[in-house]
């Protein structure tokens, strides 16, 4: 196997999630489930997480489909991760029912010795804590990215601004982004954030697509349309994957890189929607992407005879 270019470090976890189309129970997910299966389709990727003696073997089995690094996947005695939640009709908004934290609340992640030199590095949304442990680790990434959400804004602020100050970019909603700066207009909201370290920001919009901030002006990709979504579990991630793996393909950290890369994470996380967990990445083709991408181009691009 080639050296692994991009590291995720996040959650795995069993869903069992409802959405106005259907039900479906202890299904595999978690943040870097959804990332490395993303990424995989662009570059060599490294899983780093933790599972219970109970993980289900075919779901090992996925992850060495998508050509997946597991040496930083740890498998314990105890319960795997567990999250239960309900979509309402619009699929936007979701109720969480229930969070198992299992052998994921003693998670402490170390990497493997060949990840500590991998060139890119997302942190999917764990604790602060975490995220600086595992900065300490690495040695000398070109590209780090984070992740993160409310829970550790209102109640781990401290370790979150040690970490935002370290990233090249943060990822984050937009309710997130004004939490964190306190001000409601994106715009400033993003003007500050950016003061605190990261040279680029990524606020998400769920199905409008996301937002990104930088030196350079703002960036707005829409998302890819679709005339069904089945479970948009898990698209934030699967977009964050995307985006790394396409970066990491491209091998250059510009402008017109990362807004590239954007684009492929839209249309990766498009396909994931279509259905439950990993089940239509499962089976999806560079070939299907790459098509994707050419229609999503068109879709936001203007040309010379229209201005």
């Amino acid at each position: 196997m080639k050296s692994v270019q991009l590291v995720v470090v996040g959650s795995v976890g069993l869903d069992t999630i409802e959405t106005p189309l259907a039900r479906c129970e202890e299904i595999l997910g978690g943040s870097v489930s959804y990332a490395c299966a993303a990424a995989s389709f662009f570059v060599p990727t490294g899983m780093v997480g933790v599972v219970g003696s109970d993980f289900p073997p075919q779901h090992m089995a996925l992850y060495q489909k998508f050509g997946v690094d597991l040496k930083g996947l740890k498998q314990v005695e105890g319960k795997t991760f567990r999250w239960s939640g309900v979509y309402e009709a619009d699929m936007n908004n979701r109720r969480t029912l229930a969070t198992e934290l299992n052998v994921f609340g003693s998670f402490m992640p170390e990497l493997p010795d060949d990840y500590r030199d991998a060139p890119f590095l997302f942190l999917a949304n764990i604790s602060p804590e975490l995220q600086l442990h595992v900065l300490q680790q690495v040695k000398a990434a070109r590209f780090v990215a984070a992740d993160t959400m409310d829970l550790w804004i209102n109640i781990a602020r401290a370790p979150l601004m040690e970490v935002i100050a370290a990233v090249d970019l943060l990822t984050l909603n937009e309710s997130e982004a004004r939490l964190l700066a306190g001000e409601h207009n994106l715009v400033k909201a993003a003007k500050k954030i950016m003061g605190w370290g990261p040279e680029y920001l990524i606020v998400k919009k769920g199905e409008h697509g996301a937002m990104l901030f930088s030196a350079d002006g703002v960036f707005v990709v829409p998302a890819h349309p679709l005339e069904a979504v089945n479970d948009p579990t898990g698209a934030g991630d699967t977009f964050a994957g995307g985006f790394m793996g396409a970066l990491a393909a491209e091998g250059k950290i510009e402008p017109a890189a990362i807004r590239k890369a954007m684009a492929y994470g839209s249309v990766v996380a498009s396909f994931g929607v279509e259905a439950f967990s990993l089940e239509r990445l499962e089976h999806l083709t560079r070939g299907e992407i790459e098509h994707r991408f050419l229609a999503f181009k068109k879709m936001i691009s203007l040309n010379p005879s229209d201005l």
